[in-house]
């Protein structure tokens, strides 16, 4: 029996063997050809989508396309794409979401597919977060985040727009400059100086050591920064000193 991650990382030749079984098979009276194919494999049907969807060798296959109900590729494309941005972790649990974000990392195509699509996901997730305030989808939106940019998902245009939003709570709550600087996506120091970054976000890439103290020393000369990021940047070199001091002291 092939589960989610056989089909979305199955050679050609393995898929016709997944699916082959299934070319005759009657279709279900109130059910679809992908569904009853799904409920063969003990798979979910956006589950089998996804899969099925996000394998690179789907669209050399027509003989597969047909047992799973469709037409041609570009239709199963247009339902998975729909699927994979609209669920919030139910019908496309987080570990298959984190199986096709590793498998289309190695997809050009797909992959630059798979950055559009990213916007309307998330968009998604947050305002459903904004919504319920659901503890288990937070937990999930942070592992689904930091997998994005560790797999190479999340590149410097969508890192830009993420720190373009000014007072963005999202990307507090994710620690998410911390994540693009430590996949140095976009330099630390970069980062450090932008006026949409808030205080706290600065504050953690000083606590990582990832801010020299002269960039901190240049940051203080500009007249505009905000009164809460010259008091956070003051008191941290304050404190730094002191420990300096303690250390030579002792």
């Amino acid at each position: 029996m092939a589960n989610f991650n056989d089909i979305l990382s199955a050679s050609g030749e393995d898929l016709v063997r997944i699916f082959y079984p299934y070319g005759r098979k009657e279709i279900a009276e109130k059910g679809s050809r992908v569904e009853t194919v799904a409920k063969g494999l003990k798979l979910g049907t956006a589950q089998l989508i996804c899969a099925a969807g996000f394998n690179p060798h789907i669209s050399e296959l027509p003989e597969i396309l047909e047992i799973l109900g469709y037409p041609n590729v570009e239709k199963l494309v247009k339902e998975r794409n729909r699927l994979f941005i609209s669920d919030i972790y139910k019908k496309l649990p987080l570990d298959n979401v984190l199986a096709i974000y590793g498998a289309v990392r190695d997809q050009p195509e797909t992959l630059q597919t798979m950055q559009y699509l990213l916007e309307s996901r998330l968009a998604a997730i947050e305002s459903e977060i904004e919504a319920t305030v659901n503890s288990m989808i937070i937990e999930k939106y942070k592992a689904e985040m930091r997998a994005i940019y560790s797999d190479g998902i999340a590149g410097i245009d969508f890192a830009e727009k993420r720190l373009q939003k000014i007072d963005s709570g999202f990307r507090a709550l994710l620690n998410e400059v911390s994540i693009i600087a430590e996949y140095r996506i976009i330099p630390p120091g970069n980062i450090f100086f932008r006026d949409a970054v808030l205080p706290e976000e600065k504050r953690k890439l000083l606590n990582k050591g990832l801010i020299p103290t002269d960039l901190i020393e240049a940051r203080l000369q500009d007249e505009g920064i905000s009164r809460e990021e010259r008091k956070m940047l003051n008191d941290f070199i304050r404190l730094n000193r002191q420990a300096d001091r303690g250390a030579s002291e002792s």
